[in-house]
């Protein structure tokens, strides 16, 4: 498990990606901070990490990366941790779309493909 404080290659998330699940990469991005926390078997394990290094849980969204994958299909905005009915978020998916673009903004800034 990592917390991203640099730009990482396409070519670093597929060797991340052989190492665990193969075509996938667990993300877990903090919104307001603009960090990302990746390499990790639960998506729950890493908002953990950023917890403790100081994010709240309301800005900690879990994706999966998939560096193989069209530009479309880079991002899949599904995970447990993302059902917060206290939010309006009632399923594993992103559900709001200006979330979405910050996600996918923070994941453009941090991952060069």
């Amino acid at each position: 498990m990592q917390i991203i404080t640099k730009t990482l290659t396409i070519n670093e998330l597929q060797e991340i990606a052989a190492n665990t699940f193969g075509a996938l990469v667990k993300a877990v991005v903090d919104t307001e901070r603009e960090l990302i926390a990746l390499d990790a078997e639960l998506h729950s394990d890493l908002e953990a990490l950023l917890l403790e290094d100081g994010s709240k849980q309301r800005n900690l969204w879990g994706i999966n990366l998939y560096p193989q994958a069209k530009p479309d299909e880079f991002i899949e905005f599904d995970s447990v941790i993302n059902i917060r009915p206290s939010q309006g978020n009632r399923s594993r998916s992103v559900e709001d779309d200006q979330i979405r673009r910050k996600i996918t903004e923070i994941v453009a800034k941090i991952i060069k493909r």
